[in-house]
């Protein structure tokens, strides 16, 4: 008896583990792709480089991580279940006295464990994530010469170099024709023209890096105190730092928003105090989160209860139910972190009993579709 229980419970992970990568990797890239192209349009008019844009999104994973989470172990188990009930297992299994309330167990032991895996998610790695997030922004949006360049117009990119191109485009990051005149210490004037160049900010200098090919350097000695004849250099490729700042940019420290603090530090701050946020503010960021990760093993009962169609009768109702039930207790709980925060209702009012009635109702819900299969089962018997 143990032997198949062992077997129901990997025969029912494994038909639930494929829709369940699918619909996180959906759900992942949907809401990257939607940032994605916010950050390029930002960063392109601020002349980053590409790389400066897959950190920031690197850094945004976390925290869409963290949504995609909880949908798609309610989407893996809702169709799992229904595919069963579709195809007459789910019947075939409370017929050999297996109830429903005992199929869910395995999607109960995996909610389990991703609660357990979100408090370290929502606890620990979102809030530096978060805060990795701000710095690289404010790095890409405050290092580095980056001018929106006009065609035919010169730009001083230091106190003895001016730049100018003949064509401008992608927000002043792409040039053509390009020609630049920049005098030395020594008084000698170098002069360099270019067919095409690209402005990019330099996460290695913490500068703006110029990249210009198949042009010419002309040394003017004209203005130097030991003249000398004019030299010509041709050169396919060549890279320039326009701008390298004498101290370097610096952000924040981590802390001074409440959603960029660990658990620990969070509860540390609890108990002594932080200069600038309030107790309330804390105690209301240390509630959410933990909600949050104890409502996740409380999913799968809702979705095994409303996965279950009525014979030949297929209807997505169920899982419209779910969504709108998800997004609505997620709305309000958010909705009572922020009314908890700045104190309009107390915090057990704004995030526990929205928690108590959203996991109370997931196990009402399965409990009662338990006994109204046992029912069902007891009548056909009764009947035959």
């Amino acid at each position: 008896m143990k032997q198949r229980a062992h077997i129901l419970d990997r025969y029912l992970l494994t038909q639930m583990a494929p829709p369940f990568a699918i619909a996180l990797l959906a759900m992942l890239v949907a809401l990257l792709l939607e940032r994605l192209l916010s950050l390029f349009d930002y960063l392109a008019s601020a002349g980053s480089s590409l790389a400066t844009c897959i950190a920031l999104l690197t850094d945004l994973l976390p925290h869409y991580f963290g949504i995609a989470l909880p949908a798609a172990l309610c989407i893996a188990v809702f169709l799992t279940v229904r595919g069963m009930s579709d195809n007459n297992e789910i019947d075939a299994l409370q017929a050999g006295r297996v109830s429903l309330m005992r199929i869910s167990r395995p999607f109960m032991i995996v909610g389990l464990l991703l609660g357990a895996a979100s408090v370290f998610l929502y606890g620990y790695i979102q809030p530096v994530a978060r805060y990795d997030y701000r710095a690289g922004f404010y790095f890409a949006e405050h290092t580095g010469w980056a001018p929106h360049l006009q065609a035919g117009m010169f730009a001083s990119t230091s106190s003895k170099a001016v730049m100018t191109a003949d064509s401008v485009s992608h927000a002043g990051t792409r040039l053509r024709r390009v020609f630049i005149r920049e005098v030395s210490a020594s008084g000698v004037a170098h002069i360099i023209t270019a067919q095409t160049g690209a402005l990019t900010i330099s996460e290695k200098t913490r500068s703006t890096r110029l990249d210009l090919w198949n042009g010419e350097i002309v040394d003017d000695p004209f203005q130097a105190t030991h003249p000398h004849k004019p030299t010509v250099t041709h050169f396919e490729h060549v890279v320039r730092v326009i701008d390298r700042p004498d101290k370097e940019t610096a952000f924040r420290s981590r802390g001074a928003d409440e959603r960029e603090l660990t658990l620990l530090e969070l509860a540390h701050d609890l108990r002594y105090g932080l200069p600038g946020i309030e107790y309330r503010t804390l105690r209301a960021e240390m509630d959410f989160r933990m909600a949050r990760a104890i409502a996740i093993p409380f999913i799968p009962p809702l979705a095994v209860a409303l996965a279950i169609s009525a014979r030949r009768r297929k209807s997505v109702w169920g899982l419209i139910a779910v969504a709108v039930i998800l997004i609505g207790f997620d709305q309000t709980l958010m909705f009572g972190h922020s009314l908890a925060s700045t104190g309009r209702l107390p915090i057990w009012l704004a995030i526990w009993v929205p928690e108590a009635l959203f996991c109370l109702g997931c196990l009402a819900a399965l409990l009662r579709r338990s006994r109204g299969s046992w029912r069902r089962r007891l009548l056909k018997r009764a009947v035959a």
